[in-house]
């Protein structure tokens, strides 16, 4: 949980979503600044400091006007590029997690390492544990190494689902016929909560998705 609870955003779980949280901050400044900008010139105007004429016959302004919004574009352009080009690196990784979208529920497949492979539901209201939470935690969750390069690998046996962890900075379509891919790299162990993400259908809103990272050992010793 973020020290502001709810009012923020969740902690991240990977480097990806730390640099997604830097350029949240990077645009709210700019949102900030605009929405500053344009509330003084608008209390201005109430206030009659600026008459007509100023306003409409200003060149200085309309110049101003038209380069100003072109930087902050810039601005913004350059590290969202970096942002994409991040997100699309791809890492060599020995480890792979497979996710397959049903209605309504997720599979899993660790096809390289154990060949182990298991359903995910949703744990019912009537049969949670204390500390467990309601429409998020499941009975098998995926299990995965921290601080190891992890491959996210999704399709869908039905229809169009989507994969999510916000924690961790992915989110991929769950498409029927094809694969999509994705890299992870947890960098701390703990117990990570996520939703389909596309509407899927009338019980989209009861298939979580919950991934623990541990440690290699104890993967290790949990896997064999």
């Amino acid at each position: 949980m973020s020290l502001w609870g709810q009012l923020s955003l969740v902690d991240p779980a990977t480097l990806i979503q730390m640099e997604m949280y830097l350029f949240h901050d990077h645009a709210l400044v700019l949102l900030i600044g605009i929405m500053i900008f344009v509330s003084v010139i608008s209390v201005g105007m109430l206030l009659s400091k600026f008459s007509d004429r100023t306003i409409h016959e200003a060149q200085v302004l309309e110049t101003i006007w038209t380069l100003v919004p072109a930087c902050l574009l810039v601005w913004l352009a350059l590290p969202s590029m970096r942002l994409l080009y991040l997100l699309d690196e791809r890492s060599d990784s020995s480890m792979i997690l497979k996710a397959t979208g049903h209605q309504w529920y997720w599979s899993y497949e660790l096809p390289f390492l154990f060949n182990e492979s298991f359903d995910s539901y949703m744990i019912p209201d009537r049969s949670l544990d204390n500390g467990q939470y309601r429409l998020l935690d499941v009975d098998k969750r995926a299990i995965v190494p921290y601080n190891q390069d992890i491959t996210v690998i999704t399709t869908s046996s039905d229809v169009i689902h989507a994969w999510a962890l916000p924690s961790s900075g992915v989110k991929m379509d769950a498409i029927p016929g094809r694969l999509n891919s994705m890299s992870m790299n947890l960098i701390s162990p703990g117990v990570y909560y996520g939703q389909c993400s596309e509407i899927c259908g009338a019980n989209h809103s009861f298939m979580p998705i919950v991934v623990e990272a541990v440690s290699t050992l104890d993967y290790v010793s949990l896997s064999s």
